[in-house]
């Protein structure tokens, strides 16, 4: 990789990296030296010529420069070396060692992109396999080493690569997708929570295989299923049912668009001895306004959308599908009943997100006379996908628990 390149910011864009904010967005950018390539490294100066730090280059993004460490950091005179990323791959997964060690999963984020200091790698770890996402120019230019350095943990047998999510399009980068060390991934793979076993479809699954974010909203279901009537929309492979039926639910209702998602739904109920309840293949929009129609009634429903905004450009359009799937799942809500509702866009804040809801509640009806929603409490991400003080935006998943009186 060219060493000798670098780029020259503007004094925004210094003061933001002088923050630690690991991002350099094209406008930032004053001038580039040395004709650097894609994932290159390239030494960042700011406006006065001063040394910044490294970062990782690509010319075809909109975020042109991914710091990988700053002048404020020991070490950070040297460029980019391949131990160093190996060091930071090898630290993210210790810090992880205590939650897979205490025996209540198998399964955790390994590494999250920059906020373990890695920008563009995602790895999930499923008992002895490893699935991994390359998302950035400056990640693929390190593939070798990164896929080295996740085969070198202990009890690794497997690290496949789901690198085909949209985001590398951003980079100027291909699909990718195969095994990347080791033996192939066991089609029987299963990921192990609280007592429970879900199946991890490694090779064609959403995001690595599984939702390993919704691990502490799983624990919220489990601890409010017990008795009642449950409502589980975009259940995807149905975690969420198989906890509330497992917690003892009154009875389950799961929605999704997807046969193949509903049909391992089934298949977890099976691995966990329970009956996964009523399935209904659908748009949740069309299915949620049904039940609205026919005055279903649930004392727990789950709302858990994929993601509805993928930039700031699409919130406008997203809050409206977001205040539409709130206001009937309000419409829903038995009295006393409960609402778990997330948004997983990262563009949109959890103030926003408050507001949002707040509104779909108000058309709801439920704006006064004893019928008011209240916040009992809030979800985000676990603790293996951490949030940097300088880097708020690592924080994606925001959720609600709501209660009606």
């Amino acid at each position: 990789m060219a060493r000798t390149a670098a780029i020259t910011l503007a004094p925004a864009a210094v003061r933001s990296v002088r923050r630690h904010h690991p991002w350099v967005f094209s406008g930032g950018v004053a001038g580039v030296e040395g004709d650097p390539g894609p994932g290159d490294t390239v030494l960042v100066r700011g406006d006065d010529g001063a040394a910044l730090g490294w970062a990782a280059y690509s010319p075809a993004s909109r975020i042109r420069a991914r710091m990988w460490k700053f002048t404020t950091n020991e070490g950070s005179d040297a460029p980019v070396t391949a131990e160093f990323v190996r060091d930071r791959v090898l630290a993210a997964a210790e810090r992880r060692a205590g939650l897979l060690e205490d025996g209540s999963t198998d399964s955790a984020r390994l590494v999250f992109s920059e906020a373990d200091g890695v920008p563009g790698l995602i790895a999930d770890r499923y008992g002895d396999t490893v699935v991994c996402q390359l998302t950035t120019a400056g990640a693929e230019a390190w593939r070798e080493v990164l896929a080295d350095a996740l085969a070198a943990l202990p009890g690794v047998q497997c690290v496949f690569e789901r690198s085909d999510a949209d985001v590398r399009s951003r980079e100027g980068l291909a699909a990718r997708s195969g095994l990347l060390r080791g033996r192939s991934p066991s089609p029987e793979l299963l990921a192990h929570e609280a007592g429970l076993r879900f199946a991890v479809d490694v090779q064609s699954g959403h995001k690595t295989g599984f939702y390993l974010d919704q691990r502490d909203g799983r624990a919220a279901v489990a601890s409010w299923a017990a008795g009642r009537r449950v409502l589980n929309v975009f259940s995807y492979t149905g975690a969420f049912t198989v906890i509330a039926a497992a917690r003892g639910a009154a009875t389950v209702t799961s929605i999704d668009s997807s046969g193949p998602a509903l049909a391992v739904a089934v298949r977890n109920g099976a691995l966990n001895g329970v009956d996964v309840g009523e399935l209904i293949e659908g748009d949740a929009f069309t299915v949620l306004r049904g039940l609205r129609d026919r005055a279903r009634q649930y004392d727990l429903i789950l709302l858990d959308p994929p993601k509805l905004a993928a930039s700031e450009a699409q919130v406008a359009k997203a809050t409206r599908a977001y205040k539409d799937l709130n206001l009937l799942a309000a419409k829903l809500l038995a009295p006393g009943g409960v609402l778990l509702t997330w948004s997983c866009s990262g563009a949109m804040t959890m103030d926003l997100f408050q507001k949002v809801v707040a509104g779909a509640a108000l058309d709801a009806g439920r704006d006064g006379a004893g019928r008011e929603l209240r916040i009992i409490g809030r979800l985000h991400q676990p603790v293996d996908h951490p949030v940097p003080l300088n880097f708020p935006e690592a924080e994606y998943l925001k959720g609600l628990i709501l209660q009606a009186p």
